[in-house]
């Protein structure tokens, strides 16, 4: 009997639906075979604010949503036999799984064994400048001032290693986000690492199962061109993998979404720059020669990838600080409103730049093509000369300036707010923020820098 591997997303993102991973591990507990439950929740700026604020407190740097993701999933995941994998570990996964073994102390769980993957941190390990050496991805500066993380994306094998002790949750830090999910194929295949079109199979469930909802039908959904009935319940997805590679991708029973070949088709796509070479420390994946098909209602069957070695480096994400992100707004509604919006924005324009700011500003009439419109508002200027911009409706003035000066970023805030009564008529719903920033940029790493320095350790209660 072929044996299959079930593995449930049950997060996307970071501050991804808190509630979504119930129905998933109630549909793994009536599979039979290995079940693991993923949440994915790290992004590069992500690990940089959890370095930042590890720094200011040993015991912090993992996920802030930790508890809300996993309080209600580790009873049911005990019961129903369910591993559960994640990267809310974040730049402290030590920390993280003292904190999961609260949670199981103060839920009656007994016996809750977990294991951390570490060795992704380059600060631990190697000198700023050293790191700063580095070949750069993107044609994108390393940055100045203080550098606040370098963290590697690792590969599967260490997520195996930890599933290999025995244990019942693995955190790790910086993987790729595939990892999670070809962690555990090839601790419960054994694939060899050498053995290319599977681990292109296992890559290619992971970048299925990796943004949650996305490919059952979140962030797919366009009414009247792409409808996906009862959003509103949408279901997390859960993928089916045998020893060959073969993969089918459903959801969870009695949810809301959609998965079908556009929606898996959509998310194959999704990040992939180049799909005969989708780079990965354990694989490089080709996926120009995988067929979808339907297996029934809400499932698909992925065939056809196929792999090649591997490149010699690893990719690191490099974080510096960036200052401070000052930021307001503040809406104008009715007759004549953008004409009302487009004076205020240029009130608060010249007022910052007379007071001496000199930091690039970034204002907008959202609404009038903000979003598609460039730094120096060109396509709004253009469309206001040839006469196209409408007068009524509703439009938010946005000012924005990124800056090492705290005191400049709250000044956005106050020439915003006193809009109320010093602008144009009619104006309302102010809002203002002033957060701390961070840069970021990708660098290559010869794999040969890290020999030695992942660790893959049980962490007691």
């Amino acid at each position: 009997m072929t044996k299959t591997v079930y593995i449930g997303s049950g997060a996307g993102f970071a501050g991804d639906r808190f509630d979504a991973a119930l129905p998933v591990i109630e549909t793994l507990g009536r599979k039979q075979g290995p079940r693991y439950l993923i949440f994915e929740v790290m992004a590069e700026r992500t690990l940089a604010i959890a370095q930042r604020l590890r720094r200011r407190d040993p015991s912090h740097g993992f996920s802030p949503f930790l508890q809300n993701y996993l309080w209600d999933a580790l009873k049911p995941c005990r019961e129903n036999g369910v591993r559960i994998v994640s990267n809310l570990g974040v730049a402290n996964p030590a920390s993280a799984a003292a904190d999961v073994h609260r949670m199981a102390r103060e839920q009656g769980i007994e016996g809750l064994r977990i294991a951390v993957v570490e060795g992704d941190d380059l600060l631990e390990s190697m000198p700023t400048r050293e790191i700063a050496r580095f070949p750069l991805i993107e044609d994108l500066p390393l940055g100045e001032g203080e550098m606040l993380g370098a963290n590697v994306y690792l590969g599967a094998q260490p997520v195996a290693d930890a599933l290999n002790l025995g244990v019942d949750v693995v955190l790790v830090g910086r993987t790729t986000d595939a990892a999670l999910v070809l962690g555990p194929l090839i601790h419960e295949f054994g694939w060899r690492e050498d053995d290319w079109d599977r681990l292109a199979a296992g890559t290619l469930a992971g970048h299925l199962l990796e943004c949650g909802g996305q490919v059952s039908g979140g962030y797919f959904c366009d009414p009247g061109f792409k409808d996906v009935p009862d959003l509103d319940r949408l279901g997390f997805p859960i993928g089916e993998v045998d020893d060959a590679g073969a993969i089918a991708i459903g959801k969870a029973d009695g949810t809301g979404g959609l998965v079908s070949k556009a929606t898996v088709t959509e998310q194959i796509l999704y990040e992939m720059h180049d799909p005969a070479a989708y780079l990965t420390p354990d694989v490089t994946l080709d996926v120009r020669q995988v067929s979808l098909a339907d297996l029934g209602p809400d499932r698909i069957a992925v065939t056809g990838a196929t792999g090649r070695p591997p490149p010699e480096t690893y990719k690191a994400t490099v974080s510096y600080d960036g200052g401070w992100l000052g930021e307001a707004e503040i809406v104008y509604a009715g007759p004549n409103a953008y004409a009302r919006a487009k004076l205020a924005a240029d009130i608060v324009a010249a007022r910052l730049r007379r007071g001496g700011v000199g930091e690039a500003l970034r204002i907008d009439v959202m609404g009038a093509l903000s979003v598609f419109d460039d730094d120096r508002g060109s396509r709004r200027s253009a469309r206001e000369d040839a006469g196209n911009m409408p007068l009524n409706g509703e439009y938010r003035v946005r000012a924005a300036v990124r800056t090492a000066d705290k005191a400049v970023a709250q000044r956005i805030g106050d020439e915003v707010l006193s809009l109320l009564c010093s602008g144009p008529a009619a104006g309302g719903g102010f809002r203002g923020n002033v957060t701390e920033q961070v840069r970021t940029a990708s660098v290559l790493v010869p794999k040969s820098a890290l020999e030695d320095r992942v660790r893959v350790r049980e962490v007691l209660p």
